[in-house]
C-alpha cells in the first residue's frame, strides 16, 4: 500500500487560497526632477493610466521659497482573477529649483512616518483594520548626463537607501548611445560603491540555480536603463511594439537589448515583489521601531526634529557661525570708517588755508 503522507505538501495550496482570495497591496515611490517620465514609466509598468490632479491624495510641503509635494495615487489592478492595490508615490517638485538643499526632506520625513503611523496602530488594542502606505520599493531616477551623479543624486540617495528598498534607474536611456550608456552605468555603480549607498539587492537562492541566476542578471543590469512609453508604435519589420518613432528607427520598450525596462518589472513584479513587501516589513520598519524603541518610552509621541538635541545643536552652530561674521564684518566696517577719518583730517588742514588764501585774492 502506497504512503500518501499525512498531507503536509498540500501547505503550499492552503497558502495559495488565502493570498488569493485575500489579494495584496503594494506601495512604490518614484523619486526624480520633472520631465525624467517617473508616470509614463509606471502606466507602462503596469499597463494603466493611472488618476492624476483632481482624483488624488496631496500633502504639500513648503521649503522656503519652493514647495515639494508628496502625491498618492492609488489603482487597483487585477490579472487572472488575483487584485492588487497599487499606491503609487510621486514626489513632483523635487530637484526642479535652483537651490535644492534639504529637498529630501519631505521624501524622508513621509517614510518615516509612514512607519511611525504603522507602528502606532500595532500599538492599539484593535489592530483589524490598519492603514499600510510603507513605501516597499523607491524607484530613483537619474537624468540621462553621460557623466555621473549629482550631489542632489547622491546626498538623497544615502538617506533613502537606509529606510527603503532602494532601486535607481537611467530615465530615457534611448537619448544616449549604447556605448555612452554602459559607461554612464559603471560610472554611477563606482559612485554608489565608493559613497556607500545601499542598493535593493535580490536574494541569490543557493539551491535554485535559475533563480540564482535570474538575481545576478538583475543585478548586473543596475542601475536599469528605462525606456518608458504607452504608445504602439509599427517596426521597420511590420511588428507593433510598445516604443518610441524616431527617424533612425524604433526605440523598443520590451527590447532587451535596447532598455533593461522588462528586467526592472520582473523585478518589481514578477519575481521579487514579495521579497520586497517581506524586506520592508523585516528589515526597514523593524529598524525604525527598534531605534524608537529603544529611545523612547512606549506610547510616548515621536520626537520632534525641533525638539532634537542633535538639530538644537547645529542650530546653535549655526548661530556662533552667524554671530562670528557679524561681528567680523562690524570690525571690517570700523577699520575703514576709522581710515576715512585719517585721511579727512590731513584733507581739511590743508583745504582751509588754501580756502582762505583764495578768498583774499579775490578781495
Amino acid at each position: 500500500m502506497a504512503n500518501n503522507g499525512i498531507g503536509i505538501a498540500n501547505l503550499p495550496n492552503q497558502r495559495h487560497k488565502i493570498v488569493a482570495k485575500a489579494g495584496g497591496h503594494f506601495t512604490l515611490m518614484v523619486v526624480g526632477e520633472s520631465g525624467v517620465g517617473k508616470t509614463t514609466l509606471i502606466n507602462t509598468l503596469f499597463s494603466t493610466e493611472l488618476a492624476t490632479g483632481k482624483d488624488h491624495n496631496k500633502r504639500h510641503t513648503k521649503q522656503l521659497d519652493k514647495t515639494v509635494e508628496i502625491d498618492i495615487i492609488k489603482a487597483e489592478l487585477e490579472e487572472k482573477q488575483f487584485k492588487v492595490k497599487l499606491t503609487v508615490i510621486d514626489t513632483p517638485g523635487f530637484g526642479d529649483y535652483v537651490n535644492n538643499r534639504d529637498s529630501w526632506t519631505p521624501i524622508v520625513d513621509f517614510i518615516d512616518d509612514q512607519h511611525e503611523i504603522y507602528m502606532r496602530q500595532e500599538q492599539q488594542p484593535e489592530r483589524k483594520e490598519k492603514t499600510d502606505l510603507r513605501v516597499h520599493a523607491c524607484l530613483y531616477f537619474i537624468r540621462p548626463t553621460g557623466h555621473t551623479l549629482k550631489p542632489l543624486d547622491i546626498e538623497t540617495m544615502k538617506r533613502l537607501g537606509t529606510r527603503v528598498n532602494l532601486i535607481p534607474v537611467v530615465a530615457k536611456a534611448d537619448t544616449l548611445t549604447q556605448n555612452d550608456l554602459a559607461v554612464f552605468k559603471q560610472r554611477i555603480r563606482e559612485v554608489i560603491n565608493t559613497q556607500g549607498i545601499r542598493v535593493y539587492s535580490p536574494p541569490i537562492e543557493t539551491d535554485d540555480e535559475a533563480s540564482a541566476e535570474h538575481a545576478k542578471t538583475l543585478m548586473s543590469a543596475m542601475p536599469f536603463s528605462i525606456i518608458g512609453s504607452t504608445q504602439d508604435v509599427q517596426t521597420p519589420d511590420g511588428r507593433m511594439v510598445k516604443g518610441r518613432e524616431y527617424l533612425w528607427g524604433v526605440a523598443e520598450v520590451e527590447n532587451e537589448d535596447h532598455c533593461d525596462f522588462k528586467k526592472l518589472r520582473s523585478l518589481l513584479i514578477r519575481t521579487h515583489m514579495l521579497d520586497l513587501i517581506s524586506t520592508t516589513e523585516e528589515i526597514h520598519y523593524e529598524n525604525y521601531r527598534q531605534a524608537q524603541m529603544e529611545t523612547r518610552k512606549f506610547g510616548e509621541p515621536k520626537v520632534k526634529k525641533l525638539d532634537n538635541p542633535k538639530f538644537k545643536e547645529e542650530e546653535e552652530m549655526l548661530r556662533k557661525r552667524f554671530t562670528e561674521q557679524v561681528k567680523l564684518e562690524e570690525a571690517r566696517f570700523r577699520q575703514w570708517e576709522q581710515h576715512v577719518s585719517d585721511v579727512a583730517i590731513p584733507l581739511s588742514s590743508t583745504i582751509m588755508p588754501l580756502a582762505s588764501a583764495l578768498r583774499v585774492l579775490a578781495n
